[in-house]
């Protein structure tokens, strides 16, 4: 798990191509990667990775075409930055929101517009996914937990303050930058919860206890 507050940035150091997947090696000096293991679970851009091999300054980690299918990382190449959050220990501050590190999707970024000190970033998802975005609710763009300041269809956006986009990679999101998105995991559970092919609520389940 992670929540969305990014620890250091990162680059591409190399994408290899490995057994039919990839080998990604990160550079960063933000963090002392000596003080993880092995296994460890790490958030480049939003996309939970394991760590394969750990140095001083950096790691690598092995990339399924799966994934790289489903999330914008096949956009990567060296010398890309990239935000980096290790996973949670039970001790750490929870200033985000819960993230898993499971992309729902690709969005791309609509438009951006300076905002007195801030950027304003509009955002585009597929049309599939804009019922799990509401206003003033949590998501998680390339790893960076958000809030939505408003909602048109299968558009919203964000507003950026300056230490945000120092950072994190968002600060150089053009028109048309692609990125990962994952929609807040409450409303994964509600929708399935409402559901009632799975034996969730519904009208008639409500009317029978009085509540409709």
């Amino acid at each position: 798990m992670f929540t969305g507050i990014v620890k250091a940035k990162g680059s591409i150091e190399s994408m290899t191509p490995t057994g039919g997947d990839v080998r990604l090696t990160v550079r960063s000096a933000g963090l002392s990667w000596k003080d993880y293991e092995v296994g460890e679970s790490i958030a480049v851009n939003g996309v939970c990775l394991t760590a394969v091999r750990l140095g001083a300054d950096g790691f690598a980690t092995d990339v399924s075409n799966e994934t790289l299918s489903v999330t914008a990382l096949g956009d990567l190449a060296p010398g890309s930055s990239v935000n980096l959050e290790p996973s949670l220990t039970a001790s750490d501050r929870l200033g985000g929101h819960l993230v898993s590190g499971h992309v729902d999707c690709v969005g791309v970024v609509a438009s951006r517009e300076e905002d007195a000190r801030s950027i304003r970033f509009d955002f585009e998802l597929p049309a599939a996914f804009a019922r799990y975005v509401a206003r003033k609710g949590s998501i998680c763009i390339d790893g960076v937990s958000l809030t939505i300041n408003a909602v048109k269809s299968n558009r919203f956006s964000v507003n950026i303050i300056p230490h945000t986009a120092d950072v994190t990679i968002i600060g150089g999101y053009r028109q048309g930058t692609r990125v990962n998105i994952e929609v807040d995991l409450l409303a994964r559970y509600v929708e399935r919860l409402l559901d009632p092919d799975a034996g969730g609520l519904s009208l008639d389940k409500l009317r029978e206890h009085g509540y409709a």
